[in-house]
C-alpha cells in the first residue's frame, strides 16, 4: 500500500482510456503515473513562434499568448522604493535597509517574468516535437525608445529555456535569421507584398486574396523557413 498523492497534475489530457496504469515513486517521495493509451494516425506536432511586443508570443496554429508587462504592472512600486532610497542619508543603515527594499523590487519582477518563461517554454517543448523563432536583434532594439518594453518581455531568456530544453528533451530547434521577410511574405501563397507599417494588424495577398493576421502569418512563416510543415491560418 502507497499514501495517496495530495494533489494530482496531470500533464496533458488522454486522447482514450488507457490499457494500462504504470506507478512510479521518486526519491523525494512523488508518485507519477504512466498511461499506455490508443491513439490514431501519428501527427508530429510543431510550431513557430512569432515574439513580440503586442503579444509576448504568437503561434503559428493562431494561438496568441499575452504579454504579462510585469515590469510595467510593478512600475509604480519599484519608483516608490526608488524615492525613498534617494531620500535616505549616504552610509546610513536606513539607506542600506532602502537598498536591499529597492533590490528586493526588482528581483520579485525578475522572477516573476523567469517563471512565466518557464512554464510556456516547458509547455511548448513538452507539446511539440519541434520548435522555430526568429532571432530577433535584442540588443538593436534595446537602444531605442521601445527599450523598456523589450527588456520587460526578456525574449532572449526566453529563446535560451527553448534551446536547452529542447535538447534535453530530445526536440528540434531552430532559430532562423533575423532578415528572413517573414512578415512580408504571404504565408498561403509565398507571394512578397512588401513592407506594411506597424498599425497594419490585418491584410489581403494581392495574389491569392487571403486575409492574413500580420502576427499569425510571420510565425507561419519561421516555421515554414525553418523547415517545418504547417497549415496556414
Amino acid at each position: 500500500m502507497y499514501a495517496r498523492p495530495s494533489a494530482q497534475t496531470w500533464s496533458r489530457t488522454l486522447p482514450s482510456t488507457p490499457s494500462t496504469v504504470t506507478v512510479i515513486k521518486d526519491s523525494a517521495g512523488r508518485y507519477f503515473a504512466s498511461f499506455v493509451v490508443e491513439t490514431g494516425p501519428s501527427v508530429t506536432p510543431q510550431v513557430g513562434i512569432d515574439l513580440g511586443l503586442g503579444h509576448f508570443a504568437v503561434l503559428s496554429d493562431g494561438t496568441k499568448i499575452d504579454s504579462p508587462r510585469f515590469l510595467r504592472r510593478a512600475e509604480k512600486q519599484l519608483k516608490k522604493a526608488q524615492r525613498a532610497l534617494s531620500r535616505k542619508e549616504k552610509g546610513s543603515a536606513n539607506r542600506n535597509k532602502a537598498r536591499i527594499r529597492v533590490a528586493s523590487a526588482h528581483a520579485r519582477v525578475a522572477d516573476a517574468r523567469r517563471e512565466h518563461h518557464h512554464q510556456l517554454s516547458t509547455k511548448l517543448i513538452r507539446e511539440n516535437q519541434a520548435v522555430a523563432v526568429e532571432d530577433l536583434a535584442v540588443k538593436g532594439l534595446t537602444r531605442t525608445r521601445l527599450a523598456k518594453s523589450v527588456h520587460d518581455a526578456g525574449w532572449s531568456q526566453f529563446v535560451t529555456m527553448l534551446e536547452y530544453k529542447a535538447s534535453r528533451y530530445g526536440r528540434t530547434f531552430v532559430r532562423i535569421g533575423r532578415f528572413e521577410p517573414t512578415s512580408r511574405v504571404c504565408s498561403a501563397c509565398g507571394v512578397k507584398d512588401g513592407p506594411k507599417p506597424l498599425h497594419v494588424r490585418t491584410w489581403t495577398c494581392r495574389e491569392c486574396r487571403t486575409v492574413l493576421d500580420r502576427d499569425i502569418n510571420a510565425a507561419v512563416n519561421v516555421a515554414k523557413a525553418a523547415g517545418l510543415a504547417v497549415t496556414a491560418c
